[in-house]
Parts: structure tokens; C-alpha cells; sequence
């Protein structure tokens, strides 16, 4: 069967944009729909002792990097300073 296209907008069955459209739209609505399920049936979510663990852990850790950065920053500006100070 062939279709026939009309060069005006509106006129004759539906444009090829219009079921693009359409099918995009379908894929879009699957998806948003199989994230849903996947989230809710097959997704762990933790405990919340298992969420304050983690978090503290996280914290602890970021807290030790921090520190650690602090530490070789000041460390490199001495170190940077006493060589700036042999040639000026």
C-alpha cells in the first residue's frame, strides 16, 4: 500500500512527524515506567541504621582527605616559600 503525503500541513492522514512524535513519546512513557518498577520491586534500599552508618563513615572520611590536603598545602607553601626566598 502506498501512502500518499500531501504538501499541506493538516491535509490527508497523519504527517510523519506527528507518529515520531508519537512513537517518541511511547518510549519515553515505557521508560519513566520501567525505571518506576525497577526502583520499586527490584532495587535494596538500606536500613536507616545501615544510612547513619554510611553516612557517618563518608563523613569521617571526607573530614580525614580534608585534613590530609590541609596538611600537604601547608607543607608545599613552606616548602615554596623557603626556595622563593633563596633567589629574591
Amino acid at each position: 500500500m502506498v501512502e500518499h503525503w500531501s504538501p499541506k500541513p493538516g491535509v490527508g492522514r497523519s504527517s510523519r512527524s506527528s507518529r515520531a512524535k508519537n512513537k517518541l513519546t511511547m518510549r519515553i512513557f515505557a521508560y519513566i515506567q520501567e525505571s518506576y518498577k525497577e526502583l520499586i520491586h527490584k532495587v535494596t534500599w538500606p536500613s536507616w541504621e545501615e544510612l547513619q552508618s554510611s553516612a557517618i563513615l563518608v563523613m569521617v572520611a571526607t573530614l580525614i582527605i580534608a585534613l590530609i590536603i590541609a596538611a600537604m598545602d601547608l607543607g608545599f607553601k613552606n616548602i615554596m616559600g623557603t626556595i622563593y626566598s633563596w633567589f629574591y
